[in-house]
Parts: structure tokens; sequence; C-alpha cells
């Protein structure tokens, strides 16, 4: 193999794919990076046979050809050659970079032990703005479960119908309820998804008024970002019905501006981070909302102007669960429905949207 590329499109594809990497795997092979050569193109690929992250370059190939590169050190290496040309030769298990007047040696790995990657093929699909499948992971991925207790719910459930695509995520706690409108679909479907896949495809690059096809066959899901395709496995089992746990009728309902909730509850943590639930009472009465919140190193009282309907109410709940929502919800304010200090409150934006909704669990307080 022997290419010529520029320096600043190596780095960002070598970027792209390290995080598929498998640093933990016990398969040492998957530490590795592949990069074919073929005419005009660079394709780099990495596996840890739950995700796969393929990009491409632009590059001037005199010679084709498939090698494996030591993923984490061809990764910090390449970010200290952005400017420059780079050609990449290979021969006798060893990559020679040269660039300007100097030149580095890489060990490369036997490319024939590298596993079979993933195919989607003969797919149902469906189509989304690359803004709005940004959006709606932001919105839910950080509700999933973080411990293996219920792997199904380390994922987020997504629902393709006929115009729109509904994302949930939940942990036990709390629920997160997401919906988009899609351009397309070829069948209704639905699929849980890994989060820790569905955040790396949010973070890749695309064109934020352009559409993304995603595409699901069995226990897998494809997504095509333009010289970017990232595969994912699904995972298996049964979701929680979640539309069981969301109620529709409240009696108290408050309208709160999300900057000033959001920084008065992070004042309240830090008053109550001796307690792991970080419970934070919340005083419901005509047009106002108390937060407390104490510790043995100190205690916090604040009120806050509001909106509200139906009977005055105490309630608590982790501040935790609250702060992280008002960060992804994208909106001036919300509107928060209850019933009793022992029933799950609903969290909706205030404009009457139907974009998200969340659920969230109280905590008992003496």
């Amino acid at each position: 193999m022997k290419a010529l590329c520029d320096g600043n499109d190596l780095a960002e594809a070598v970027g792209k794919a390290i995080k598929a990497t498998g640093s933990r795997t016990t398969n040492p092979v998957l530490e590795n990076i592949k990069i074919d050569a073929t005419p005009g193109t660079l394709t780099l690929t990495a596996t840890d046979n739950e995700l796969t992250i393929e990009t491409s370059i632009v590059a001037d190939v005199s010679r084709e050809g498939t090698i494996l590169v030591p993923g984490k050190l061809f990764n910090d290496f390449a970010r200290k050659l952005t400017g420059e040309r780079i050609e990449l030769d290979y021969a006798s298990d060893k990559l020679v970079l040269r660039y300007g007047d100097s030149i580095s040696e890489f060990s490369c790995a036997n490319v024939d032990e590298y596993p079979d990657l993933p195919m989607v093929t003969e797919a149902q699909s469906f189509a989304i703005s690359h803004a709005d499948l940004k959006d709606l992971i932001s919105k839910v991925a950080f509700s999933v479960c973080q411990d293996d207790t219920r792997p199904i719910l380390k994922g987020v459930l997504l629902e393709v119908e006929d115009e729109t695509v509904t994302a949930v995520a939940l942990d036990g706690y709390r629920l997160a309820k997401c919906v988009k409108p899609i351009t397309s679909a070829t069948a209704l479907m639905d699929a849980v998804v890994p989060a820790r896949s569905l955040n790396e495809i949010s973070r890749m690059d695309g064109e934020d008024d352009g559409n993304v096809t995603v595409f699901i066959q069995r226990n897998r899901l494809r997504v095509d970002l333009g010289h970017t395709t990232i595969t994912t496995v699904l995972l298996n089992g049964d979701f929680v019905p979640y539309r069981n746990i969301i109620r529709d009728r409240f009696e108290t309902e408050i309208t709160v501006p999300c900057e000033q909730f959001a920084v008065s509850l992070e004042r309240a943590m830090l008053l109550s981070r001796d307690d792991r639930s970080n419970p934070v009472r919340f005083d419901i009465t005509e047009r106002l909302l108390r937060i407390s919140s104490g510790s043995g190193m100190g205690n916090l009282d604040e009120k806050l102007p509001i909106v509200n309907k139906g009977p005055d109410l105490t309630i608590a709940f982790n501040a935790k669960y609250f702060t992280e929502l008002l960060r992804v919800c994208g909106v001036d304010a919300i509107t928060i429905k209850l019933n009793s200090p022992a029933d799950p409150c609903v969290v909706l934006p205030a404009s009457g949207s139907v974009d998200f909704l969340y659920l969230v669990l109280p905590v008992r307080i003496s």
C-alpha cells in the first residue's frame, strides 16, 4: 500500500475511527484501525464487535492494499501532523510515514486476523434530518440505565411510524421521551439501540440541514453520514411498556423558567451532596415554588415565581434528574405536572409542543 493524503483529513478520520476500537477487549487485534487504500480513497475502519465506524478520505493512491495500525498510538501521532502532507508506505510489516523531510515507522498487525465486518443489507430504513437526529439522541440518551442489572435499559428504544420517530430511555427512576418528524420510512419498525452507539452517532459531523438515512435489519442498525458509516448491534429483549407508566391526569401544574430553575437547583445540590439521592424539596403554593435543601454543611431556601394550577403540594426529588434534563431540553420554560408526594411527575415544554416528555420519580421526605 502506498498513498498520499492531507494530514488534517487523516487526523480527523483516525479521530472518528478510534471511538470504536476495543480498548477493553480480550482480542488485541480489535485495538487496531484497518486502513484500506483503493483508487482515490483511504477508508479507515474500527470495531469492538458492538460498534463499527467506517470513514473515508480523499487520497492519491499509487499502490492499493490493506493494513492494520495500532489505534491509540496512530491517533495520537496523527494529531501531531495536521499541517502536513503525509505519505503512507507499507512494506514488510511496517508502515512508513513521510512528511516534510521527516520519517516515522509503525509496526502493523496481521490484517488476516481482523474480523469480518457486519453487513446490513436488505434493511428497512427511515430518513431524518441530521439536526433532528442529534437533538433526538441528546434529549433521551442521558436517561439510560448505567449498570448491568437490566441490559435492555442500557439502550434507547426507537419507534418509527409513518411520519415520526419516537425515542425512549429510562433507568427505573426517570424516563425520557422525544418525538421528531421523519421525511420517509419504508415500514413501521422499532429497535433498542445501545446508548453508547447513539452518542457516537450524535457526535459525528454532518450537514445539519441534510437528511440522514438510518437502516435497521434484525439485530443491527446502520447510519450513513456522508463519508462516515456507523453500524451497531441492537439489544435483544423486551423493552419496558413505557406507555403504561405515563399518566394523563394531574391535579397540580406549574410552569417555571428553565434558567432560573436550573441555577437554583444547582445551588441546592451543593448543600445536599452528602446524600447520594441529592434530595431537594419543592413546596408549591400560589404563584411560588420554594426550593429547599440542607445537610451538615448548611441549608438553602429559595423562592421562584411560577404560574400554577391546582392544589398546593410538597414533594422532593433527586435534583440531578432535573438539572440533567434542563441541560438538554432546549426550551425557555417547562411545565411540571404532579399528583401527590408519592407519584412521579411529568415534565413537558411550556409551549405545549409534544417534542419531549420527561417523567421523574420523587424521593421520600420526612
